[in-house]
């Protein structure tokens, strides 16, 4: 509900700040007083399409604020994702009008207009002769009328809501694996291709290639090879003046010296060393030299082998490594295709069976919103009777439209407020006077719904008898049990029902400007009695008292 509202410099308002009762609150005044200024005021702040010309003459900037309290099973995540936040159930909305711009903010952080008119959706109602929000729109028609029903029918739209989110779901999967089913069959037949011609290599060794390089270096300088491997042998180990018999006479002229000249040793012993060495060295150099054959199938195969390879790079990568991560990738793009096929079908089953369940459900919750339908239906067009509005008849369609998260039903408003003409949507249909005792009569029936709590008439009572006017007071008062109303009335017996009252006074002087005074007890008499009569006299007094109840007849 509204708190308090304050308000300066917007159009013809200095400042005043107003603190509102949880119930009934009506503004009272004369005609041109200023009374719908307070309105316009609170629809700006919670985003009403507004410019420079709100900004009271000769100031730079208006300025609104509200102070609100939730309701305490308000959902306060809307404003928690929007980084506001929340340590109890009230907020400041502000709103600041300069030459050239506009500026909202909610606990002091800035917001855009399109979410404070997504706010006010959840706080308040607006109902007057030029507008009318929430009750009028369609979108929220089918949401009321859920919300009236019993919780067994509120379970059954959660649980369709749920499956059919699922059902989307599962849609979404449906086409990515049917995007990988529909590839061509040319295609699945050219991957299995590639696989099978990459399978073929049996390419165990990423190093394959470069180690037959080097194989066939060798194969094909195989003369030349021998040739310089055995006379290196013959160098070392061959007949008569060969390197080793040299170093074994030069080994026992050193094994002499040695015996003469100990410092000698470490040379003998050096050169032993380097004798075995040379020994090893020139057995492997035969041994190298005698395994080393001419074969020219080996050739062949390294060249074909090679010439394979060479082949599969070209195709596949720049490397075998290459080769296999293409591989790879052929072998489970193949697998996401032969995987989809099967997904495709267990989804489709799976579709199928919610989509089942789906209709039933959809049934079901569709028989109840037609039987809850008529009730209400029935309700409200007798609520419009008893507002003098006899040749009403109001209406909520069920209609079968296309599957939504809320089932297969199109819910709509519609009436006729005139015997000669057929029913037609209500934001189309019920204006003037007519549209805020229409908006009183639904709101009525739908109290227990709806998830607004603050209310507001503007100009209730246009063109109604005194009749008309107990039952609108009487119907007000009964829903400002369970609603804050704000309402602008000129009938002293909707006026006299108010929790808190309040007198607006256009005064005219060098400037022209609106007071707001809240009105208490013998003020109050006064603002009825000028209400009845146009002047204050005994009998309009008395009247006043009369309608204000036993605690008034004393003063």
């Amino acid at each position: 509900m509204i708190k308090s509202v304050t308000v300066k410099n917007y159009i013809l308002i200095d400042e005043i700040t107003l603190e509102f009762d949880k119930g009934f609150n009506v503004f009272t005044g004369e005609t041109g007083a200023g009374k719908s200024i307070i309105i316009g005021a609170i629809d700006t702040a919670l985003g009403a399409k507004t410019g420079k010309e709100a900004i009271k003459t000769h100031e730079e900037k208006a300025y609104i604020e509200l102070q609100i309290e939730l309701k305490s099973d308000f959902d306060k995540s809307i404003f928690e994702n929007n980084g506001i936040d929340i340590s109890d159930n009230e907020i400041t909305v502000s709103r600041e009008i300069m030459q050239t711009s506009t500026r909202s903010r909610i606990n002091g952080v800035l917001v855009s207009q399109d979410f404070i008119k997504e706010i006010r959706e959840k706080l308040l109602d607006i109902h007057s002769q030029h507008q009318s929000y929430n009750y009028v729109q369609p979108k929220n028609h089918i949401i009321l009328l859920d919300n009236f029903a019993l919780d067994g029918h509120k379970n059954n739209v959660e649980k369709f809501k749920n499956l059919y989110q699922k059902y989307l779901e599962l849609n979404k999967k449906l086409e990515e694996y049917l995007k990988i089913a529909n590839t061509s069959e040319q295609q699945k037949e050219f991957l299995t291709f590639q696989i099978k011609e990459i399978e073929a290599a049996n390419i165990e060794n990423t190093n394959e290639d470069e180690d037959l390089k080097k194989e066939l270096d060798v194969l094909s300088n195989i003369e030349k090879i021998k040739e310089l491997s055995y006379s290196s042998y013959w160098a070392l180990n061959g007949e008569d003046m060969n390197i080793l018999n040299v170093l074994s006479k030069v080994k026992a002229n050193l094994s002499k010296l040695s015996a003469m000249d100990e410092t000698i040793l470490p040379l003998e012993e050096d050169l032993i060393n380097a004798y075995e060495t040379l020994k090893e060295i020139s057995s492997q150099l035969r041994d190298y030299s005698e395994s080393k054959e001419n074969d020219a199938e080996r050739m062949n195969y390294i060249g074909e082998r090679l010439s394979l390879l060479d082949k599969l790079k070209r195709k596949y990568g720049n490397s075998l490594e290459e080769v296999l991560n293409t591989y790879q990738k052929f072998a489970d793009e193949l697998n996401s295709i032969e995987i989809s096929n099967d997904e495709t079908v267990k989804t489709e089953a799976m579709i199928k069976e919610i989509k089942q369940e789906l209709d039933n459900l959809a049934q079901i919750i569709s028989n109840t919103r037609k039987e809850l339908a008529k009730k209400l239906s029935e309700a409200v067009t007798k609520k419009l009777e008893k507002l003098e509005l006899p040749k009403s008849k109001f209406e909520i369609s069920v209609e079968p439209c296309n599957m939504n998260e809320r089932g297969t039903d199109k819910v709509e408003f519609l009436i006729t407020t005139n015997v000669s003409e057929g029913l037609k949507p209500l934001a189309k249909t019920a204006s003037g006077g007519e549209i805020s005792r229409v908006m009183l009569a639904i709101k009525s029936i739908f109290a227990q719904a709806d998830e607004t709590n603050t209310v507001i008439f503007d100009e209730i009572d246009t063109g109604i008898s005194g009749k008309a006017s107990q039952s609108v007071a009487d119907e007000i008062q009964d829903l400002s049990k369970s609603h804050q109303i704000i309402l602008i009335t000129h009938q002293p017996i909707i006026a006299a029902k108010a929790d808190s009252h309040f007198y607006v006074k256009k005064l005219q002087a060098e400037t022209t400007k609106v007071n707001v005074y809240k009105l208490e007890e013998n003020n109050r008499v006064k603002a009825i009695a000028l209400l009845a009569a146009g002047e204050i006299n005994d009998d309009s007094v008395s009247f006043a008292k009369n309608l204000l109840g036993p605690k008034y007849s004393l003063i």
